[in-house]
């Protein structure tokens, strides 16, 4: 019995396609040096694949920052529903370790469009990253004025593990140059997971879990 895939299927599928061959080559190429025609190439789809799902370059680029963003936004997920901001904050510096390793391509595409003075996206920038951005302030400010972590600039933390988490993504051959040219591996991941995790919860007051 041969089953036909439905069309809602077929496009989810190319929609998948597309959107993680387009991270990969925005993420090398920038965004003004990439194109259609070589995201296609990327994709082993012909060209006009591509403009059946997404309008434009720029609708595709957005597609995949909007994609990017979400993941990162879910990472925090643990903060707004517990009141242990150790066991908060340590499982969203692990995932965002996590998503480093999983997905670097992701990382770079974000780190080149900010680089860039955010050409293309500083409205979302001043909309959805700034309102997600006050709603952790608030939660870092709650635990701050509880006594459960010490007082600093909220920003502040939110910005150095975004820098730490990232730089496994941003500077990924970097690292494994100077790891005799070899990737991570899960023991090392583990270990760079529990040392990042112990500097900044150690830095806040907290003792990792």
């Amino acid at each position: 019995m041969v089953i036909r895939a439905t069309r809602l299927q077929i496009r989810e599928r190319n929609v998948a396609l597309i959107l993680d061959a387009a991270e990969r080559v925005f993420a090398t190429a920038g965004y003004k040096g990439s194109s259609i025609s070589m995201i296609a190439e990327e994709t082993g789809v012909p060209k006009s694949t591509i403009p059946y799902y997404f309008q434009s370059k720029e609708a595709l680029y957005r597609s995949v920052i909007g994609d990017i963003f979400s993941l990162w936004l879910k990472a925090s997920d643990r903060m707004d529903s517990s009141d242990d901001p150790a066991l908060a904050l340590e499982s969203y510096i692990h995932d965002k370790m996590d998503l480093a390793r999983e997905r670097p391509f992701a990382s770079k595409v974000w780190a080149n469009e900010i680089i860039h003075g955010g050409q293309v996206i500083q409205d979302y920038l001043e909309g959805p990253l700034r309102e997600w951005l006050e709603t952790r302030v608030q939660i870092l400010q709650r635990w701050m004025d509880q006594g459960l972590i010490h007082q600093m600039d909220p920003k502040t933390i939110l910005y150095m593990i975004w820098a730490t988490t990232q730089h496994y993504a941003d500077f990924q051959h970097q690292i494994v140059t100077l790891n005799d040219n070899k990737e991570l591996s899960d023991q090392q991941w583990n270990e760079a997971k529990k040392a990042v995790t112990s500097i900044i919860l150690n830095g806040l007051g907290l003792v990792q879990k």
